[in-house]
């Protein structure tokens, strides 16, 4: 398999997955991820589908990471600017036909599965590095410029995220918050033991891990 057709499948493949996993979170009923508060908290106040709306905020988010750093602008950028909240409205709407009276340990199954879902999903198509959702170059941006590392970055924007979200009538709940907590950590392992091998093989990826640490003391 070339090298450009492994960056276009992580892509496409790791923000379709997101979408679906988004919709995982909605079933369970215990809290979205950051961002998808944040955007709900929105939606509270604009009468819009939630899609439409979804492709509006990320638009004016392009613009700002547009005049910050342009190589986070791709490929992932456009398909989830265009069509993520399209796939997220699609599953939450699939999972609630499939399962319409979730219980307590099935939604508590579908949390933790759409935790590791949408880390996993993330880490492929931020290594396959064919451009990123508006709101996950915040925390890439940052860690690049030496902010902090990634997963610090990826804390503290997703925390932000949740507490506008909250303020602006979005639920938060225990979901939200072990997302906030863990979807950094849980990505940077992603990172190291799949989508790096993956992409680069396995001693490459070795390499630059290393030299990512070394760099970072």
């Amino acid at each position: 398999m070339s090298e450009k057709t492994k960056r276009i499948l992580m892509t496409v493949g790791g923000v379709s997955i997101s979408g679906f996993s988004v919709g995982m979170f909605n079933l369970s009923d215990f809290g979205m991820d950051p961002f998808q508060v944040l955007a709900h908290g929105i939606w509270n106040h604009i009468p819009l589908g939630f899609g439409t709306l979804y492709m509006i905020i990320n638009l004016i988010m392009l613009a700002v990471v547009f005049m910050v750093d342009r190589h986070k602008i791709g490929l992932g950028t456009f398909i989830n600017i265009f069509l993520l909240g399209y796939i997220v409205q699609f599953s939450s709407w699939l999972f609630k036909i499939l399962i319409p009276s979730p219980t307590f340990p099935i939604r508590a199954l579908f949390l933790l599965c759409g935790i590791v879902i949408i880390c996993f999903a993330s880490s492929i198509y931020y290594t396959g590095d064919m451009g990123v959702s508006t709101y996950d170059a915040v925390a890439l941006i940052l860690s690049e410029k030496k902010v902090a590392r990634f997963k610090y970055c990826r804390i503290g924007s997703d925390l932000i995220c949740a507490l506008l979200g909250f303020l602006l009538g979005s639920m938060v709940g225990i979901g939200t918050l072990v997302t906030a907590f863990f979807m950094g950590p849980l990505i940077t392992f992603f990172n190291h033991n799949f989508a790096m091998p993956f992409r680069y093989g396995n001693e490459e990826a070795r390499k630059m891990i290393a030299e990512d640490k070394n760099g970072r003391k």
